[in-house]
């Protein structure tokens, strides 16, 4: 089960994740790389040189030209990306916010996997709950419905607290994805440890329309879905309209400190299909292509 049309699969498929960096992995992929190699796609000629490889002589040429022309490659490397999807309590809260960010994660592994990436796939939780590491356009239908499909049930504390343990090195690109319902002094401190393992970094803060307009008023218990603590309210229009701006400024905070560190910040709502997003945020904006 993908709940993802055959149209969006296979325009997923032409597609790739675009990273503005230089390192790359010591394992051949398919993607393009500025160095010149030993890939199958070839680049250019150049003249012999003493020490070059004699088996790269292009002999054709040599018999049109009586001259010692080498073939150029281009060398395809692979990228090394890391996918953390927030699957705590308050991530889960929301059906559709949590399979929007499903989705999310999801479509952009497959995309990783069908370019030969190697894909680290992170689900952050107070659980135990297994990273996914794999490398193959063969795993990317699994690992996109694996992904589709995962469940957690037991109540979860802080997204933050769980994401600094997990934190990996050597990616040249991280995807978070969260709804960002944490401390903006937190959420600094951690992207500041992202940022200084030299990754470039994907912020993805996904929240549901609910909680970006809440529609109800009256009295209400609020039940806190980490913590597990309540407190009775009365809900006024005044009450939302207050809550309303301290979620603006706290999502303008959490932009802020993205643009500061070199991060790019994509703000998703599941008021829009995955689809209609994808086009929104990623493709035309030049990050996938």
């Amino acid at each position: 089960m993908t709940m993802f049309t055959h149209e969006f699969l296979a325009r997923l498929r032409k597609l790739r994740l675009v990273v503005n960096s230089n390192r790359t992995g010591v394992h051949k992929g398919i993607r393009r790389s500025h160095k010149f190699g030993s890939s199958l796609e070839f680049s250019d000629f150049r003249t012999y040189q003493p020490g070059d490889d004699v088996r790269l002589v292009d002999w054709n040429v040599y018999g049109r030209t009586k001259r010692h022309y080498i073939k150029r490659y281009l060398d395809e490397q692979e990228i090394k990306i890391a996918i953390y999807l927030d699957c705590t309590s308050s991530m889960r809260i929301v059906d559709t916010k949590w399979l929007l960010a499903k989705k999310i994660a999801a479509a952009l592994s497959y995309i990783a996997l069908m370019n030969e990436d190697r894909l680290s796939f992170i689900p952050v939780s107070a659980i135990d709950t297994r990273s996914v590491d794999r490398k193959g356009s063969n795993y990317a239908k699994q690992v996109l419905s694996d992904i589709i499909q995962l469940q957690i049930k037991e109540t979860t504390s802080s997204f933050i607290k769980e994401m600094d343990k997990k934190i990996q090195k050597g990616k040249q690109l991280s995807l978070i994805i969260t709804d960002g319902m944490e401390s903006i002094d937190d959420y600094e401190q951690v992207l500041l440890k992202a940022a200084s393992a030299k990754s470039q970094i994907w912020f993805i803060h996904v929240l549901s329309k609910e909680e970006i307009d809440p529609d109800f008023t009256g009295d209400a218990k609020l039940i806190d879905s980490e913590m597990e603590t309540e407190v009775n309210v009365s809900i006024s229009s005044k009450l939302v309209s207050a809550y309303q701006l301290r979620l603006k400024d706290h999502n303008e905070k959490l932009k802020f400190i993205c643009r500061k560190l070199g991060i790019q910040y994509i703000f998703l709502s599941d008021e829009k299909s995955v689809e209609e997003l994808f086009i929104a945020n990623f493709i035309s904006r030049g990050i996938v292509k």
